[in-house]
């Protein structure tokens, strides 16, 4: 109350001042004027809201033991409250930086960030703790959480893909600093379904360019599918389109080759039956005369 009796104070000095003054033009009227009763609304009001927020400055700062402090942030974690636990965390190395809990504590607040959904936090956090422990034993976890925070971020091939560049970047240096972990095996499993959603964003650009008569344009996007993704669920169909795209130039050669890498490595595909129906409707037939640039690129994975 001391911060609000001065406040308080000040407060009726000011209204006896604005009454007063009222008094003297009224003529000694002593009616509270409305004008006055507007001044002392607002001030009131301005009153309790500069208390409330010394209140908030003038919150006393209260030292835990800090066993407590971590074993109430891990409560809160295990039972779903992780923000708050992410807070306590934080608080184990806030209040005790260099006890052996607040390294762990860390590696906690990065993690109850990560369930949090507050990805670009727990980024933070991971990233800091690797800075400052880069030996320690949970570094190979905080690498694959970081890895695993940008690629929960990854969205539809219709949106922007820097998430997914950032996840296989990851991704693929948990696998390059740990390559035996637990961590790097799940890793090479998301690396895999990862390049295949970049090769989804080529393809999704490509078909548009394609759509929009702009085939060179669109046989750039297919050809990186091509070169970069090869091993992606998305090569028959780039094949396919390549072998559109350059019928629609009046490309034959590339057409016949595009058209034959796609009957020799997919040859049950239904893209394949398109591409070789199209030829066909040209008077053209597959053909790879190991000159094209796509024989060059399929020799060289092969």
């Amino acid at each position: 109350m001391i911060a609000f009796d001065w406040r308080f104070n000040v407060l009726v000095g000011m209204l006896q001042l604005d009454f007063g003054a009222s008094r003297c033009q009224k003529g000694g009227d002593m009616r509270m004027p409305g004008r006055l009763i507007q001044r002392l609304t607002i001030a009131l009001a301005m009153t309790f809201v500069i208390s409330a927020c010394s209140g908030k400055q003038e919150a006393a700062y209260v030292e835990r033991p800090v066993e407590d402090i971590y074993n109430v942030a891990l409560n809160q974690l295990q039972s779903g409250n992780y923000e708050a636990a992410a807070r306590n965390f934080d608080e184990v190395e806030r209040q005790h930086p260099y006890s052996v809990w607040a390294t762990k504590a860390q590696v906690m607040a990065a993690f109850a960030n990560y369930q949090a959904n507050r990805y670009d936090d727990s980024i933070l956090a991971a990233k800091r703790f690797l800075r400052l422990h880069p030996g320690h034993r949970d570094a190979p976890y905080a690498y694959y959480l970081i890895a695993i925070d940008y690629y929960e971020q990854i969205t539809d091939v219709g949106r922007d893909q820097r998430s997914t560049k950032e996840a296989l970047a990851a991704l693929q240096e948990v696998v390059r600093r740990y390559p035996a972990s637990e961590y790097a095996r799940d890793s090479r499993l998301k690396i895999d379904l990862t390049r295949d959603h970049l090769a989804g964003k080529e393809m999704d650009i490509g078909r548009y360019y394609q759509r929009q008569g702009q085939y060179t344009g669109a046989i750039n996007r297919f050809r990186s599918v091509v070169d970069i993704y090869q091993t992606t669920s998305h090569v028959p169909e780039a094949l396919h389109r390549l072998t559109e795209s350059y019928v629609a130039l009046g490309v034959d050669d590339e057409a016949k080759a595009s058209a034959a890498v796609l009957g020799f490595n997919f040859p049950g595909s239904q893209w394949y039956s398109n591409s070789y129906a199209l030829l066909v409707e040209k008077n053209l037939a597959p053909d790879d005369d190991g000159e094209s640039w796509l024989s060059r690129v399929w020799s060289s994975i092969f």
